[in-house]
C-alpha cells in the first residue's frame, strides 16, 4: 500500500497507510485521545471519525471538550429527536434541525401542535434510541436521487433545500435507525454517545423564518456531556427564571413594556435613578481617562449612510423617513455623526489620541419574534466613543481602552473572557488593511497578557474587533464591551490631520463601547443582582419606618439628614404594623430599613435592619450616616 503523509495538530508530519481513518490518527497520537475522539478535520473541513485521511492532509481531532465537539453532540441530538418524532407521529414532516447554543431544535410540519404529553413521549422514545446505540451512517446520493427520495416521502421542505444545491454535486445524508436526513455532518459515531438529553419546550416557527410561509412546530432540547452538567444547566435555568429582569422590573417599578411601543422600553422613576447613577459613574470614569463628550442628531440624510457603508451593509436594520422631500435615516450607529464633528475643524497630531465619547440613542429594526425585554430592543443608548490617533499610537490606545473596560467591570464584580473577531464574508477594504488591523489588535492583547480566543469571520464590516463577554453570578455570559479598529471609515470620510512634518495624513480610529447598551446593561445588572442592587446603585437606599404616629416628627428629622447627605431615602409612615412595612421594604429589595420608636428617640438613634435580615439596635444616626455614605462612595458590592 502507498504511504499517505499527514500533518498532525502539533505540526509534525507522519506517514500513514492508505485508508487510515481519523480515528486511527487519534489513537496514533494517544490512547486517551483515541477514546475521546468523536470527529475530526481534514484540511479544516469537519468529517466523521470513519473518514479516511488523504495524502498531504492536515488532520485535527475533535473531542467533546471543544466547542465544535459540543455542536456535533447537539446536532446529533436533533437527529435523534427527529427519529423519535417520526416513529411516534408518522405523518410529521421533518424540515431543519440545527445545533444552537446549549442545545438544539427541530422544526416539523404537523397537523396539530405538540402537547406537553407528546413531548414526554418523544423524550422517552429518544432514550430508547440512545440505549440502542444506533450508528450514524453517512450516505451519498446524486441530486436526482435525493429529490426522488424525498418526493417519495412527500417532504416538500427537503425537496426545496435540495433543489437549491448545484447540479452534479454529491449530496450527503445521515441515517440513524430508520430515519434518513439531508445533512453535511459530521455526527457522533452512534446514538449511545448522547448521555444527557432533555426536551424543553415547543413553539411555533415559520419555514425559513419567513412570515409568509407555513407555521411549523419547533421542539427545543438541550444536550450535555453528562447528567451532572445537564442538572447544573437546569438549575441555572430555574435560577434565571427567578431573576428574569422583565418580572423584576415590574415588581421593583423600574421599567415596563407595552404594545404601544414594541421594542421600546418605558423607564419609570426608579429605573431612571439606576440609569442616572450609571451615567454619572460612566462620565466620571471617562473624564478621568481623558475623554470629551459630544451629541449628534438622531436623524441624518441618506447620503451620509451611503458614504459610511451602512446603506450597503445595514439598511435592512434601519428606519427611514423623508424631510422636505429628501431621504433620511434614523441612525443605527453613532459613528457617521462623529465623523462630521471631527471634520468640522482642522486637527493636528498634537491633539492625538483624541478620545470623543457619545451617549447616543440609536434605533435598529428588529423582528418582533426576537425582542426580549431590555436584552433585545429596537431603541437603545450606546455608550459609544471614537478615538482618533496616528498609526504609531494604535497599540497603546487599545491597551488604554482595555484597561478602562477592566476597571469599570471590576466595580460590578464581573469576570470576563475575550474574543478577537476577524474579517467577515461581507466586508469593506482590502485584505492588506484587514491583516494590518487584526495584527494590531493581536499585539495589544498579547502585550497586555490578555488571554483570548479567535472568533473567525465575526468582525464588523469595516474592521476587526475585540469583544468582552462578562460572566454573571449564575454563570451566563453576555457580550458587552467591544473595541473595533478601523482604517476604512477615516478614508471614506476623508479625515485628515497635520503631522509633525506639517503635511496632511490620514488618522486611524477606534470604535468602542463598554456597557454596550445602557438598556441591556441594566437588564444584565437586574438579573446579576436579582434586583438586590448594591447600595450605591439601589433606587432607594434606605426605607425609614415608624412604629407609631408619634414617631413621625423624629423620623422626618432623620430623613432630612439622610437626604442632605445625598442618600436616597423613602419614609413609610402608614398605620400598618412594623412587620408589614418591613416585609414590604424587603420585597422592594431596599438595602437598609431604619425603624424608629420610643427607644430610638430617647437615644437619638435608629434600629438598622438589612435586607438580608441582620438587625442592629440603637445605632447612632451620625454613625449610620457616616457608614452608608462611605459604602456609597466606595461603590461597594
Amino acid at each position: 500500500m502507498s504511504d499517505v503523509v499527514i500533518t498532525l495538530p502539533d505540526g509534525s508530519k507522519k506517514k500513514m497507510v492508505k485508508n487510515t481513518t481519523i480515528k486511527d490518527v487519534a489513537y496514533l497520537i494517544g490512547d486517551g485521545l483515541g477514546r475521546a475522539a468523536i470527529a475530526g478535520k481534514i484540511d479544516g473541513v469537519p468529517v466523521d471519525l470513519a473518514t479516511p485521511v488523504k495524502k498531504n492532509a492536515a488532520v485535527e481531532i475533535i473531542t467533546l471538550k471543544s466547542k465544535e465537539g459540543l455542536e456535533i453532540l447537539r446536532h446529533s441530538s436533533a437527529h435523534v429527536l427527529a427519529e423519535a418524532v417520526i416513529d411516534i407521529f408518522s405523518d410529521a414532516k421533518p424540515t431543519i434541525g440545527p445545533a444552537i447554543e446549549d442545545g438544539f431544535y427541530y422544526d416539523f410540519d404537523v397537523k396539530k401542535q405538540f402537547s406537553p404529553e407528546a413531548l414526554e413521549k418523544i423524550e422517552a422514545k429518544m432514550k430508547e434510541i440512545i440505549k440502542k446505540d444506533e450508528p450514524f451512517l453517512r450516505i451519498v446520493m446524486s441530486k436526482k436521487d435525493a429529490l426522488a427520495h424525498f418526493k417519495k416521502e412527500g417532504n416538500v421542505y427537503k425537496q426545496e433545500l435540495i433543489s437549491e444545491l448545484k447540479e452534479g454535486e454529491e449530496i450527503s445524508f445521515y441515517k440513524n435507525g430508520s430515519f434518513i436526513d439531508l445533512c453535511r455532518g459530521p455526527h457522533m459515531p452512534s446514538t449511545g454517545f448522547l448521555k444527557a438529553v432533555k426536551l424543553m419546550k415547543v413553539s411555533g416557527a415559520y419555514w425559513r423564518g419567513n412570515a409568509k410561509n407555513k407555521m411549523l412546530s419547533r421542539i427545543y432540547g438541550i444536550s450535555f456531556l453528562n447528567k451532572k452538567e445537564l442538572s447544573s444547566y437546569i438549575t441555572m435555568l430555574e435560577e434565571a427564571e427567578k431573576r428574569d429582569h422583565r418580572k423584576l422590573g415590574t415588581q421593583l417599578e423600574l421599567y415596563s413594556f407595552h404594545d404601544e411601543g414594541s421594542g421600546f422600553p418605558f423607564f419609570h422613576p426608579k429605573g431612571m435613578v439606576i440609569w442616572n447613577v450609571l451615567e454619572g459613574f460612566w462620565r466620571e470614569e471617562h473624564k478621568k481617562a481623558g475623554y470629551v463628550e459630544i451629541s449628534t442628531p438622531i436623524i441624518l440624510k441618506k447620503d451620509l449612510w451611503l458614504q459610511s457603508g451602512h446603506w450597503d451593509h445595514y439598511k435592512d436594520n434601519m428606519y427611514f423617513t423623508q424631510i422636505d422631500g429628501n431621504d433620511y435615516a434614523i441612525k443605527p450607529m453613532n459613528c457617521p455623526g462623529g465623523m462630521i464633528v471631527y471634520k468640522s475643524k482642522k486637527h493636528s497630531y498634537k491633539e492625538f489620541p483624541m478620545r470623543v465619547a457619545e451617549l447616543g440613542m440609536v434605533h435598529r429594526h428588529e423582528l418582533s419574534g426576537v425582542l426580549h425585554g431590555l436584552m433585545r430592543v429596537r431603541r437603545f443608548t450606546q455608550d459609544d466613543a471614537h478615538v482618533f490617533m496616528t498609526e504609531g499610537q494604535i497599540k497603546d490606545e487599545i491597551k488604554n481602552v482595555m484597561a478602562l473596560i477592566d476597571k469599570i467591570y471590576k466595580v460590578f464584580g464581573f469576570e470576563y473572557h475575550v474574543e478577537l473577531s476577524t474579517k467577515p464574508e461581507k466586508a469593506m477594504g482590502s485584505d492588506e488593511i484587514w491583516d494590518k488591523a487584526t495584527e494590531s489588535l493581536k499585539n495589544a492583547l498579547e502585550e497586555s497578557k490578555m488571554k483570548y480566543v479567535v472568533n473567525e469571520g465575526d468582525g464588523a464590516f469595516y474592521g476587526p474587533k475585540i469583544d468582552f463577554h462578562i460572566k454573571d453570578c449564575i454563570g451566563r455570559t453576555w457580550q458587552c464591551a467591544t473595541i473595533q479598529l478601523d482604517f476604512l471609515m477615516p478614508e471614506r470620510f476623508d479625515l485628515k490631520y497635520t503631522g509633525e512634518d506639517n503635511k496632511l495624513h490620514r488618522p486611524v480610529m477606534i470604535h468602542r463601547v463598554i456597557f454596550g447598551s445602557f438598556e441591556r446593561f441594566i437588564g444584565i445588572l437586574v438579573e446579576h443582582f436579582a434586583g438586590a442592587f448594591p447600595t450605591w446603585l439601589a433606587p432607594v437606599q434606605v426605607k425609614l419606618i415608624t412604629i407609631a404616629d408619634r414617631h413621625i416628627e423624629y423620623a422626618e428629622k432623620v430623613k432630612h439628614k439622610l437626604l442632605d447627605a445625598g442618600v436616597r431615602v423613602e419614609a413609610d409612615f402608614r398605620t400598618e404594623t412594623v412587620e408589614y412595612k418591613i416585609r414590604d421594604a424587603q420585597l422592594q429589595k431596599i438595602p437598609y430599613m431604619l425603624v424608629v420608636g420610643d427607644k430610638e428617640i430617647n437615644k437619638n438613634a435608629v434600629t438598622v435592619r438589612t435586607r438580608a435580615g441582620k438587625v442592629t439596635y440603637g445605632v447612632d444616626v451620625g454613625k449610620f450616616l457616616e457608614d452608608i455614605t462611605d459604602e456609597i462612595k466606595s461603590r461597594k458590592i
